[in-house]
C-alpha cells in the first residue's frame, strides 16, 4: 500500500488574498464554498494527478517557519517564475539557506515559506 498527496491544505486569514495569490501562481481555478473556505483546483492542461490546495479560514496568523512547505517546478524558466510570484505578492524569505541551493526560497503574502527548485526534485 502507498499514499499520494492528493490535497495540500492551508489555514489563512485573508482568504480572498490567498485565493488570488495561490490561484494565480499555480493556474488554478477557484472554488468557494458557502463555509468561507476555497478550494483550488488544477485546470486540464495540469498534469494527471495535480494535487488540490483548500484554503482553510482561520481567525489566527502564522507563527513561526513553515514546518512542510510546498517546493514547486516551474514548467519553464524558474528564473522567470521567481520574478512572476514576486509580481503577485510573494517576498523572499530567509531560512537559513547559503546561497548555493538549487532553489529560491519565497514567502505568500500572509507569510508562508514555499520554494521554486531549479529542476525536478532530486
Amino acid at each position: 500500500m502507498a499514499l499520494h498527496v492528493a490535497q495540500y491544505t492551508l489555514d489563512v486569514t485573508d482568504l480572498d488574498l490567498m485565493a488570488g495569490f495561490w490561484s494565480a501562481a499555480l493556474g488554478y481555478r477557484v472554488e468557494r464554498g458557502a463555509d468561507g473556505n476555497a478550494k483550488l483546483h488544477p485546470t486540464p492542461d495540469r498534469p494527471a494527478g495535480a494535487p488540490t490546495v483548500w484554503l482553510q479560514a482561520s481567525g489566527t496568523g502564522k507563527r513561526g517557519k513553515n514546518r512542510l512547505h510546498l517546493d514547486l517546478v516551474a514548467d519553464s524558466d524558474p528564473r522567470a517564475e521567481v520574478r512572476r510570484l514576486l509580481a503577485l505578492g510573494a517576498r523572499r524569505a530567509d531560512v537559513g539557506q547559503s546561497g548555493d541551493e538549487g532553489f529560491v526560497v519565497l514567502a505568500d503574502p500572509e507569510g508562508n515559506e514555499f520554494c521554486v527548485l531549479d529542476g525536478p526534485p532530486r
